[in-house]
């Protein structure tokens, strides 16, 4: 366990910091996801530390919030404004589920689940330029029934 602390603090913190938008609570955050995951260590089945670790960190940060703290939102227009486009949530919502699953997951994680690709990577263990080139098609994707809508609403 004194190893994987050593070797995921950062970047538990990193995510739990861009999640709360607090360094101070974001700490005391890492310290309850390292409680948890010393607690569970036994039943870890192995595969990647770093998406077992973020994972738990995320459950915190949901427990965190289900207690009444506000998280730092983070703003679906990230994703694709929507409004330069004239869609609200709901049609964007559509177009996402229009998406091929596995690229549609990747967006969801990061930019409505706040993971980093970085983060990402590790947790599907795949090559962090990968996981970048995977995003990048998705959101061209994206873009492209974006496109695709606002040409039938103009017909």
């Amino acid at each position: 366990m004194t190893e994987l602390f050593r070797a995921y603090w950062r970047t538990i913190v990193g995510y739990l910091a861009r999640r709360t938008g607090d360094p101070v609570l974001a700490e005391e955050l890492a310290q309850e996801t390292f409680a948890r995951a010393t607690a569970a260590f036994l039943g870890w089945r192995g595969g990647s530390p770093a998406a077992w670790l973020l994972a738990i960190a995320r459950n915190v940060l949901i427990d965190h919030q289900r207690r009444g703290r506000r998280l730092v939102p983070i703003d679906h227009a990230e994703l694709l404004p929507a409004s330069a486009h004239g869609h609200d949530e709901v049609e964007m919502r559509d177009l996402l589920s229009r998406l091929p699953d596995a690229g549609r997951r990747l967006l969801e994680l990061v930019y409505l689940d706040g993971f980093s690709q970085a983060e990402v990577a590790a947790m599907t263990g795949r090559n962090p330029a990968a996981v970048r080139t995977a995003v990048w098609r998705a959101r061209d994707a994206l873009r492209a029934l974006l496109t695709e809508a606002d040409a039938d609403d103009r017909a």
